[in-house]
C-alpha cells in the first residue's frame, strides 16, 4: 500500500508500504476513505518536532472495515467508521472517566511502530475502545464526509477548549487563533450558547469563516494591542471564556490577560517555546483559571456527531483544499505558507 512518511524538515514523500494486518484479536483493519493535514503535523514537518526519518505521519480518518480480529464485538467488515485522533483501550480507569487520552494502552496514529493516518489503510488497536460507527449510507456523502472528518480531531479539539473554559449560554467569549481548531472553538462556542463570540485573528479569510460559524467581532490586532482592543469591546472587563488554540508564548499571554477576572482559559494549542506565557502571579490575583490539555476526542465524537449529521453544525467548512494521496506533499506545502487553511485528503 501507499502511504505518507516523512523524512525531515519540509521532506514529505508518498511511498509504499507493508499492507496492515490484524496483529491483536482486537484489531481491525481500515480502508481509508478520507485523512487529512492538522497544523500540528507543520511543526514536524518545519523541524521543530523531531521524527525519526520514514516515520509515518498523520492522525485524522475516516475509513471502512476491511478486516477484525476474532475479540472485536462492536465492528464488522463493511462498517464505516471515524477514528479519534489518539487509540484507547476503553476499559481502564480514564477511559471510563472520558480521558482516553491518558489510557495506559493508548497511542498517537504515526507513532513509531504504528500506521499513520495519511495512507491507504490502517491497523487501529483496540478497535472498540477507539473507533466510533457511522451510517454507512454516509460513506459516499460528499457533503457530510469533511464534517465527519473533523470530528476526528479539529471540532472535538475546539469542543474541548470550549468545555475547558466553561462557556456556557450568554457568556463572552474570545477565541486566540485563527487555525481550523480556533475555528472550531468559536463555532463549539456559538454551539453552547455564548452571547458574544470575539475571534483575534488577522486573515480575512478565516476570520470571514469564524463569523459564519458565529463569532460577532473580530480582532485583528496581536499583543498589548489585541488585549487593549478586547478590553475595549468588553467594557473594560475582558472575556468570560477565552479559547487559546496556538500553544506559543505570545498567544497564552494573551489568553490570560483578556480574561474576566473570576474567568477561565481553555487552552489546547499543542505548547512550543515554553510556558513563560502563563503568569500564575496575574492568574492568582484576578482569579483566572486555566484548564485544557489534549482532546479526548473519543468521549466528544458521540455527542458531536448528531449535530453533524443534522447538519445544525458544519465544522468540514474548515477544509478548503482537497488532494488525492499524491497531492498531499503540496498540501503540506499549502498549509505551511498559508495559502490553504486545512487541507482533506480523498482516497
Amino acid at each position: 500500500m501507499r502511504a505518507t512518511v516523512i523524512h525531515g524538515p519540509n521532506d514529505i514523500r508518498i511511498e509504499e508500504v507493508p499492507d496492515p494486518v490484524i496483529q491483536q484479536p482486537t484489531d481491525v483493519v481500515l480502508r481509508v476513505v478520507n485523512a487529512c493535514i492538522c497544523g500540528s503535523d507543520l511543526w514536524a514537518y518545519r523541524g521543530v518536532a523531531q521524527r525519526v526519518a520514514g516515520q509515518r505521519i498523520g492522525h485524522e480518518f475516516l475509513g471502512v472495515v476491511e478486516d477484525a480480529g476474532s475479540e472485536v464485538r462492536g465492528f464488522a467488515k463493511g462498517d464505516f467508521v471515524v477514528a479519534p485522533f489518539v487509540w484507547s483501550d476503553g476499559v481502564c480507569d480514564f477511559c471510563l472517566e472520558g480521558l482516553q487520552t491518558s489510557c495506559p494502552h493508548g497511542g498517537f496514529w504515526g507513532q513509531v511502530g504504528s500506521d499513520g493516518g495519511q495512507g491507504e489503510a490502517v491497523r487501529v488497536p483496540f478497535a472498540d475502545g477507539t473507533l466510533v460507527k457511522l451510517p454507512k449510507e454516509t460513506a459516499g456523502d460528499e457533503k457530510l464526509l469533511p464534517g465527519l472528518l473533523a470530528l476526528s480531531d479539529v471540532m472535538s479539539t475546539g469542543h474541548h477548549a470550549a468545555v475547558s473554559a466553561g462557556v456556557r449560554p450568554g457568556a463572552t467569549v474570545a477565541v486566540v487563533g485563527d487555525g481550523a481548531v480556533g475555528l472550531c472553538g468559536v463555532l463549539a462556542a456559538h454551539r453552547l450558547g455564548a452571547g458574544r463570540i470575539i475571534a483575534l485573528g488577522r486573515h480575512p479569510a478565516r476570520t470571514d469563516l469564524a463569523r459564519r460559524f458565529g463569532a460577532t467581532d473580530v480582532v485583528a490586532e496581536r499583543g498589548e494591542a489585541a488585549v487593549e482592543a478586547v478590553k475595549e469591546l468588553t467594557g473594560g472587563q475582558g472575556a468570560h471564556a477565552v479559547l487559546e488554540a496556538v500553544g506559543t508564548e505570545e498567544s497564552m499571554r494573551t489568553a490570560v490577560s483578556i480574561a474576566r477576572d473570576g474567568g477561565a482559559v481553555g487552552y489546547v494549542g499543542v505548547p512550543h517555546g515554553g510556558s513563560a506565557g502563563v503568569d500564575i502571579g496575574q492568574m492568582f490575583g484576578r482569579n483566572v483559571s486555566l484548564n485544557g490539555g489534549v482532546a479526548p476526542a473519543r468521549a466528544y465524537i458521540p455527542e458531536l456527531l448528531p449535530d453533524v449529521l443534522s447538519g445544525a453544525i458544519e465544522p468540514g467548512l474548515v477544509f478548503d483544499r482537497t488532494v488525492g494521496l499524491d497531492g498531499v506533499p503540496d498540501g503540506y506545502r499549502a498549509m505551511d505558507d498559508r495559502s490553504a487553511l486545512k487541507v482533506r485528503i480523498a482516497f
